[in-house]
């Protein structure tokens, strides 16, 4: 009987930036496998990736809501197309209405569209779980079946019930996306979840082709070595 390789577990701390892109059509070639982290403005979007990395400087952060406007990725390893990519917060506060709807419509287009995407993480704040946009992101991943993983982010904010209740309360409210929907939650600030977290993004962006381009850029590391 042959053995079934096991996933293999990503080193995420050797993410680094590729490029920015306003639109789908100047984001890299779909090839490979990539993860989108989504989510409102200010839910701890780019901190969560920053946090998955060790690199508080990777993704941009800032207390203005709406500071990620463009579709940005990060390479995780040299030689392979794995990816992570921080999308446009949605709901910036100080831009123009049709600048908002411009964004929600290349996020649309990269949600429907994209090839490569393998799962998408959902960004939400706990104490404000399930906003209209959350709901949106949900029926876009429905429609072209992928998984969503949702991180219930600033938990350190909650008293350890009242961060358990909000988790229950959510996976209640989303019992029609069970087979869609995983939930976790998840502290930057205390670095809780981090594991849970990892691990799913191995699960989605280890598919055979992205294992054969590791082995391959492993060994000639070797050899080169």
């Amino acid at each position: 009987m042959t053995d079934v390789p096991s996933i293999p577990k990503l080193n995420y701390q050797t993410a680094q930036y590729m490029i920015s892109a306003p639109t789908l059509a100047q984001c890299p070639p779909e090839t490979g496998a990539e993860v989108a982290f989504a989510g409102r403005s200010n839910a701890g979007k780019s901190s969560s990736i920053n946090t998955l990395t060790q690199n508080s400087r990777l993704a941009r952060t800032s207390k203005t809501p709406g500071r990620t406007q463009l579709i940005n990725f990060f390479s995780l390893h040299k030689g392979t197309d794995q990816r992570l990519v921080d999308l446009p917060g949605y709901g910036f506060a100080k831009v123009p209405e049709k600048v908002k709807l411009e964004w929600q419509r290349h996020l649309s287009e990269y949600l429907l569209q994209r090839q490569s995407l393998r799962g998408i993480v959902l960004v939400m704040d706990i104490r404000h779980p399930l906003t209209e946009f959350d709901q949106m992101m949900l029926q876009w991943a429905d429609e072209v079946n992928k998984p969503v993983h949702i991180l219930l982010t600033k938990s350190d904010k909650l008293k350890r019930g009242a961060a358990k209740n909000a988790l229950q309360q959510v996976r209640s409210a989303l019992q029609e996306w069970q087979d869609l929907v995983t939930i976790q939650m998840f502290s930057s600030l205390k670095k809780d979840g981090v594991d849970q977290l990892r691990k799913k993004l191995d699960e989605w962006l280890a598919d055979p082709e992205v294992i054969t381009h590791i082995e391959a850029s492993l060994k000639a590391d070797q050899d080169n070595s």
